[in-house]
């Protein structure tokens, strides 16, 4: 095969990638062995990311974009007139390697249309995998993209060697997804899930007994959902993601905004697309679950069905109830402390840990990276009077929006006047 040709699948096949956001390398101890190339443990991944949030970090490609099904929403979808391309499984290997030795990568980023059928596509992505395992002696990191229906016993062996798994969600409700793609199902996305979920447990539990149990995944899996191509609201995207979080153990949900590729009218019209704000504001709620101890209800439930865009979700749920504060940053435990507007978990742990040497004051927090331009207006501290007096919630969020300097500010304008707001 020509140079040339390879270059020009390398560009329809990257192109088409782009797509897929959940490439996070993350959470991998996958080291080098045997004077192997690269070493894919925790904290040997650097990542690049261009303006919108994607990770470039990796060689990020699809095997194919030749597909059998014609998914309404998706670029390479079978009915979608573009430029056809597929890599042999040599090629990829080939690629990879040589991205790597000459320093632009530090993995694998594989997923593919599917063609023929679930099985032959998967076989496919972990022939790749395991050539670069097994004959190359690779150790970087590999994401595979899991392709829904895909046996068992070829989930079983993906894990054994790519570090993620992953298979995407696409549209969070059932409904959406036959509305957009009525040849799928969301039980074959669900199965893989559930496998993989087996898989990682049977190995946690072997590894105590056989220290020598080979690795299963290692860095999890994780899934992907589109934003505002059917008309899903934040409630019911983030119940979807909290059910995929407890259901399937997942590493991380990724949201990303519908881009607007078709007239289909079952679509978003071309020139309207998702803000990104919204994709912002999702990921801050999916952060305050997962870390903030915050249950999905509390941020986004029937009364509050859509995400604030012009303040994150945190400032949102303070504003709605100010009767649990003011917090004594002195006194509160964890959970409160962690409920401050301005106030994140290192924060949270530095003031745990100064508080048992001494009474905190305005200067201390300041001094520990406290936002106090937000968090002023929730909390007292040693000798301080608690300055929010009797100012409403909109008297509150107007004076932290007049201070708040977020790099998101100027396109979230830019964005709503798209909608004529």
């Amino acid at each position: 095969m020509s140079f040339d040709r390879i270059q020009e699948k390398l560009k329809i096949l990257a192109d088409a990638a782009k797509y897929d956001v959940s490439c996070s390398s993350s959470g991998s101890n996958r080291k080098n062995k045997n004077k192997g190339l690269g070493d894919a443990s925790k904290s040997g991944i650097c990542h690049t990311y261009t303006q919108d949030g994607r990770c470039v970090s990796l060689l990020k490609i699809l095997l194919t974009n030749h597909c059998i099904f014609d998914c309404a929403y998706c670029v390479t979808r079978s009915s979608n007139d573009i430029k056809r391309a597929a890599f042999k499984v040599q090629e990829v290997v080939d690629l990879t390697l040589n991205f790597y030795r000459r320093n632009y990568i530090e993995g694998l980023f594989l997923s593919s249309g599917i063609f023929k059928n679930a099985d032959y596509t998967m076989e496919r992505l972990v022939a790749v995998a395991k050539k670069l395992r097994l004959e190359e002696n690779f150790n970087g990191y590999i994401h595979l993209k899991s392709i829904p229906g895909a046996s068992d016993e070829l989930m079983r062996e993906a894990g054994l060697y790519a570090d993620r798994l992953s298979v995407n969600i696409e549209i969070p409700t059932k409904q959406g997804l036959k509305l957009l793609a009525p040849d799928k199902n969301q039980a074959d996305f669900l199965k893989p899930m559930q496998k993989v979920k087996n898989e990682i447990i049977q190995y946690q539990s072997e590894r105590k007994i056989i220290k020598s149990t080979p690795k299963y995944a290692p860095a999890g899996q994780s899934t992907q959902m589109i934003v505002g191509a059917t008309g899903e609201n934040d409630l019911q995207i983030m119940k979807t993601s909290n059910f995929l979080y407890k259901k399937y153990g997942m590493k991380r949900v990724y949201y990303s905004g519908y881009i607007p590729i078709s007239h289909d009218h079952r679509l978003p019209q071309i020139g309207t697309p998702v803000p990104v704000m919204r994709e912002n504001r999702l990921y801050q709620t999916d952060w305050l679950y997962r870390f903030y101890g915050f249950d999905i209800d509390e941020i986004v439930n029937e009364q509050h069905q859509f995400l604030d865009l012009d303040i994150d979700p945190k400032l949102s749920w303070a504003l709605r109830n100010l009767h649990e504060f003011p917090v004594d940053v002195n006194k509160a435990d964890k959970r409160m402390l962690a409920r401050i507007p301005g106030v994140g978990m290192t924060s949270v742990a530095k003031i745990l840990q100064a508080r048992k040497h001494r009474n905190l004051n305005w200067e201390h927090l300041k001094k520990l990276g406290i936002a106090l331009n937000r968090a002023q207006y929730f909390m007292t501290c040693a000798s301080s009077k608690f300055e929010r007096k009797d100012l409403t919630a909109h008297q509150i969020k107007g004076l932290i929006q007049q201070q708040s300097t977020s790099k998101y500010r100027s396109n979230f304008n830019n964005q709503l006047s798209l909608f004529g707001a």
